[in-house]
């Protein structure tokens, strides 16, 4: 007799892990609703357009500030890593690094200027 598991779909720890099978961007597109909008790369189009109906279902009234936003991006990121799809999120903020380099540079200049005039 076998052992039962909660998930039947879960990928065996000795296989080699799977190419994706596709890419899809998610990305925001503001604070008007629609606010998201699903672009594939590659892939089979039938599969694509079906993550792309769950995941409208999932994001379509979303704001990113949104509390119920997090749990929902969560089991998208879970289906697509179910369905072995590549995803990236497209939320129209730019990546935290630059702007913290940014402000050390900035803090580097106002330190500097006081000791010019002196």
């Amino acid at each position: 007799m076998s052992p039962v598991t909660d998930d039947p779909t879960l990928p065996e720890e000795d296989a080699e892990p799977q190419p994706p099978v596709g890419h899809v961007r998610v990305v925001y597109l503001g604070p008007v609703a629609p606010h998201w909008e699903v672009r594939s790369d590659f892939g089979d189009p039938v599969l694509i357009e079906e993550f792309r109906r769950r995941t409208n279902a999932r994001l379509v009234l979303l704001p990113p500030h949104d509390p119920q936003y997090r749990r929902n991006r969560e089991r998208v990121i879970r289906d697509a890593e179910r369905e072995n799809i590549l995803i990236e999120w497209d939320l129209g903020v730019p990546d935290e690094e630059p702007a913290a380099e940014t402000a050390v540079g900035e803090a580097v200049a106002v330190e500097a200027a006081p000791d010019a005039q002196a």
